[in-house]
This record gives C-alpha cells, sequence and structure tokens, in this order.
C-alpha cells in the first residue's frame, strides 16, 4: 500500500451549457504532487517535522520509502553549512520504522514505540547540501519481524539512495506495546509537565558542543572534564514535539554528538557513524550524568565512548566516529 491509497479522485464536473464542458480531475493535471505521509504514523504532531513522503511494498520484508531533506532546518542544520546532519539521517530512519509498522503491519496508533538499538553510517561525499532540498530513497528490509498477540517487534536494515548514489545506511531494533502493556511496563510514570521535573539546568557554551543557540545545547556543565548533566528543556519544539513520559532516543543521540564535539574539540564535528545502544528508560525527573571518553579507532578515524547513568546505572550508550583529520 501507499500513500495514493488515501488520494481521492474527484469526478469530472460539468457546467450547465450546450456543450457540457468536462474539468479534469485534479491529480490527472498534476500527477506529480508531493505532500509528507501522515503525521501520525512517525509520531509526530508539527507536519513541519515530517520527513517523509511517501512509501510502498516491494515484497513481505522489502520496502521502499521517500524522503526530503531540506536544506536548512530549525536543528538538524546543515554541518559546517555544507554536509547534512547525520542525525537528520537517523530520524529519517526511526520516522521509516514507525511509519511501515502503522501502515504495513497494522500497528495502531496508540501503541508505544521502544527503540533498543539504532545505528548510522554516512557517505559525506554524497551528504553535501545543493541547491535544492534533497530527494532521498530509503529501502528497508525486515531481518526479524515478529507479530504477537501483546505487540509487534522488529529489526530493519536500511539503505538510503540519492541520485543514485548511496548516501548513508542505518539499522534499528525495536518493539511496540498496546497501551495496557505499556502502563504495566511504565507504572505510574506520567507525561513531561504531569509530575514534578528536574529544574532546568545551565548550558555549556553553545560553540563548545558545535551549537549556535543555547536553546539547543542539551548539556550542563560538571566540576569534572569528559562529564556533563544532560539538560533537559521539554520545551524544545524539535527534541520534544510532543509530551513523553521519558527522554526520547534522539535527546541522548544528540548528547552523544555534543559530547564528541567537546572531547575533540571540534565546533563543526561530522560524524561518520553513530552507533546507539539503549538499555533502560531514561527518566524526567532524576539527573542523567554523560560521560565521554576517546577510545582506540582505526588510522584514518577516532572514537568517542559516551555512556549515560541515572542513579549510577547506565541507560544508554553511544559509539560516534569521525575522520582523524578536520573535516572543516
Amino acid at each position: 500500500m501507499t500513500l495514493s491509497t488515501f488520494r481521492h479522485v474527484l469526478p469530472a464536473v460539468q457546467h450547465a451549457s450546450a456543450e457540457f464542458m468536462t474539468i479534469t480531475p485534479a491529480l490527472l493535471r498534476y500527477p506529480s504532487l508531493t505532500t509528507t505521509v501522515p503525521k501520525e504514523f512517525v509520531h509526530r504532531v508539527a507536519v513541519a517535522e515530517v520527513l517523509l513522503t511517501d512509501w510502498g511494498r516491494r515484497d513481505a520484508t522489502h520496502f521502499s520509502v521517500t524522503a526530503q531533506w531540506p536544506r536548512g532546518h530549525s536543528f538538524f542544520g546543515p554541518v559546517g553549512g555544507t554536509h547534512y546532519d547525520p542525525l537528520m539521517v537517523t530520524e529519517t530512519i526511526r520516522q521509516a520504522g514507525t511509519l511501515l509498522a502503522h501502515a504495513e503491519f497494522n500497528v495502531p496508533l496508540d501503541h508505544q514505540f521502544v527503540i533498543q538499538d539504532l545505528r548510522v553510517s554516512v557517505r559525506p561525499e554524497h551528504a553535501r547540501v545543493g541547491s535544492t532540498p534533497a530527494g532521498v530513497e530509503v529501502e528497508v528490509t525486515y531481518t526479524e519481524l515478529r507479530q504477537r498477540r501483546i505487540g509487534h517487534a522488529g529489526s530493519i536494515e536500511a539503505v538510503i539512495f540519492r541520485d543514485g548514489e548511496i548516501v548513508a545506511t542505518g539499522s534499528a531494533i525495536y518493539t511496540c506495546t498496546s497501551p495496557a502493556v505499556y502502563k504495566r511496563v511504565r507504572g505510574n510514570r506520567g507525561l513531561c509537565g504531569d509530575r514534578p521535573q528536574l529544574q532546568l539546568t545551565a548550558p555549556v557554551s553553545p560553540q563548545s558542543v558545535g551549537r549556535m543557540s543555547p536553546m539547543d545545547v542539551v548539556l550542563s556543565p560538571t566540576q569534572d572534564d569528559g562529564r556533563w548533566q544532560l539538560r533537559v528543556d521539554t520545551r524544545h519544539p524539535v527534541l520534544f514535539d510532543h509530551p513523553v513520559d521519558h527522554i526520547p532516543g534522539m535527546v541522548l543521540i544528540e548528547a552523544a554528538r555534543q559530547a564528541t564535539t567537546a572531547v575533540l574539540n571540534r565546533s563543526a564535528l561530522l560524524p561518520l557513524r553513530i552507533e546507539n545502544t539503549f538499555q533502560h528508560y531514561t527518566e524526567l525527573d532524576t539527573p542523567c550524568i554523560i560521560e565521554a571518553r576517546q577510545v582506540p579507532a582505526t588510522m584514518n578515524e577516532v572514537a568517542v565512548l559516551v555512556t549515560g547513568t541515572q542513579n549510577g546505572e547506565q541507560v544508554f550508550s553511544s559509539l560516534v566516529t569521525a575522520p582523524a583529520a578536520v573535516f572543516f
């Protein structure tokens, strides 16, 4: 099924005249019109944050999804002013997984998605921002698929093409559960705004973590080098597009990117790979400590391991790999 399922072809309209002139249906006159997929399918409230434009099924486990990357974005802006943000790649894969679960595997819209693993790899030579928004095609393969009475789970691999070239690859492992099961798992945890939250902490210098605005900084300083407190601003219109009961994975991935930027002391960092594992829910009302340290990598690359802990328990880890030489 593709988005064309939802398109309505209007009947021809006839004018009361001797010759009865027929008006051509609108979609036949404009066969190449493009729109975004329903925002509910990608778990976004703001239509402006929907990147996907269509999808189609190739067979039982292979799908094609199209997307458009804007040249400018309020949060996922071009790195160094020249290259698409790898986190936009990450968000594209996340949206593709939720879209297909709902549209192709009949997962109800009120079910909750939890991502255990999300990885992306970018080829910078094909990730340059051009003179128009980038139209990309995402080839999605389900390497594992489980349809169960209590929920749905899947493992996907994605290859993203731009103008026939591979611009990025990625993978994700996720589960989704019914509201009843999720409520049993989460207990009395309420949505942000429904219960006490941590006081918003001060940001580190935006330039030190590759940001221009303090509003987009997700790290707060501590007394130790390579150690920060996660800064959680639930008013952020992109990172917190809608109320949630835990800190979204994209916030943690951004924290890993910002921590890596600080450790490597690069104002404009273009990661080649970001490999994320989420072990536990990261709660809104408990301080999350972010730690980062450089780890061994290949001769032409540098790597930073970033971890997040709450109450002494690790909640996520991220391995960020970048070129050894300064890219910009």
